[in-house]
C-alpha cells in the first residue's frame, strides 16, 4: 500500500504534459486492444451485433455507481433529440469500424478510421459555423490523397472493406460533431449516460436479429471485452485533464504501431508499400488537424 502511495505521489510529480502522454499512450493501447478482440471475437464467429451490444451495455455498468448516487436525475436534459443523435451516431460507428476487421487487415482498417478527423473538418463550417484554417484544410487534403493512394487502382485492399471503414469514420464525425454541441450545455455524465442508453436500445434488435449460441469462453471474452472498452474515454479524459491538448493529442495515433505490429506478428499481415505510403499521408494528415484543431482559440458558452 505504501509503495502504491509512494508510485501515486511520483506520478502526480511528473509535468503536466508528460502525464497527458503517459495517458493518452495509454489509452492508444487500450484502442489497440480492442481492435485485437475484435478481430478474435469475429474470427470466432461472434456477429458484430453482439459485439456492439455488449460494448455499449459495457458503458451502462460504468455508469450505474452513478445513476445509483444521483439517481434519474443525470438523464435530465432538454436537448434529448441531441442526444438521441449522438447516441446513434455512436453504436453506427461501432458497428461499421467494428465490420471493418471482417475486410481489412488490422492496420489498413485503423488508418483509415483516423479520416474522421478530414470528415470532420468539412464539416464542421456548415453545420457549427466555425472557421477552418489552412492548417487543416491543408491536413485533409492529405488526408484525402492518402486514402486515393491506398486504394489505387490494382489495389489488394478490399473496396468493400474500405468503404465500410469509411463509413464508419463519417458517422465518427457525427460523435464528435454532436459533442461539441452538447458539451456547451450539458454535463459531461449526462452526455455519457444517454449515449450508454441510447447505444444499448439501439442495438439490442440487432444483436438479437443475429444472436448465435455462445459458449462459456465466447461469453467471457465478450464481458471481459465490455468491462475494459469505456476505459478508453476515461483515459483520453484524464489525459485532456493532465496536459495541454496539442502536446498530448498526436500520442493517440500510436496505436497504429501496435495494431501493425500484433497483425503482423499474430496473422503475418503485411501491408504492401502503396498502403504504407497512404498510411503515412493519412497520418500525417490526422496529426496536422489534430494540432490544429486543439490549438485553435475557444469560445466560451
Amino acid at each position: 500500500m505504501r509503495a502504491r502511495i509512494q508510485l501515486r505521489a511520483s506520478f502526480a510529480a511528473l509535468p503536466g504534459n508528460l502525464r497527458g502522454a503517459l495517458w493518452m499512450s495509454a489509452s492508444a493501447m487500450l484502442f489497440a486492444v480492442e481492435a485485437l478482440f475484435i478481430r478474435w471475437m469475429t474470427e470466432r464467429g461472434i456477429p458484430t451485433a453482439v459485439q456492439v451490444l455488449f460494448r455499449a451495455a459495457g458503458q451502462l455498468v460504468w455508469m450505474a455507481p452513478l445513476v445509483a448516487a444521483t439517481g434519474l436525475a443525470v438523464f435530465r436534459t432538454q436537448r434529448a433529440p441531441l442526444h438521441l443523435l449522438r447516441g446513434l451516431s455512436s453504436v453506427s460507428t461501432w458497428g461499421l469500424y467494428y465490420l471493418s476487421f471482417a475486410f481489412l487487415d488490422l492496420a489498413t482498417a485503423t488508418v483509415l478510421s483516423f479520416t474522421n478527423v478530414m470528415f470532420t473538418t468539412i464539416l464542421a463550417r456548415p453545420l457549427l459555423g466555425e472557421r477552418v484554417d489552412a492548417a487543416r484544410w491543408a491536413g485533409t487534403i492529405a488526408g484525402l490523397v492518402g486514402v486515393a493512394i491506398m486504394l489505387r487502382p490494382g489495389s489488394d485492399i478490399s473496396w468493400v472493406g474500405a468503404l465500410i471503414a469509411l463509413a464508419a469514420a463519417l458517422t465518427w464525425c457525427g460523435i464528435t460533431l454532436t459533442s461539441r454541441m452538447l458539451t456547451r450545455t450539458e454535463r459531461t455524465e449526462t452526455v455519457v449516460a444517454w449515449v450508454g442508453l441510447v447505444t444499448t436500445a439501439a442495438a439490442f434488435p440487432f444483436a438479437v436479429a443475429t444472436w448465435q449460441p455462445l459458449g462459456a469462453a465466447d461469453l467471457a471474452i465478450l464481458v471481459g471485452f465490455a468491462l475494459f472498452t469505456p476505459g478508453i474515454i476515461w483515459l483520453l479524459t484524464e489525459a485532456l485533464r493532465a496536459g495541454e491538448a496539442s502536446a498530448v493529442a498526436p500520442f493517440q495515433y500510436l496505436r497504429l504501431v501496435v495494431i501493425a505490429a500484433f497483425g503482423w506478428v499474430l496473422w503475418g499481415e503485411v501491408p504492401d508499400g502503396w498502403t504504407w505510403l497512404g498510411a503515412v499521408v493519412i497520418l500525417g494528415g490526422a496529426v496536422v488537424i489534430t494540432v490544429a484543431e486543439t490549438r485553435r482559440p475557444r469560445v466560451t458558452p
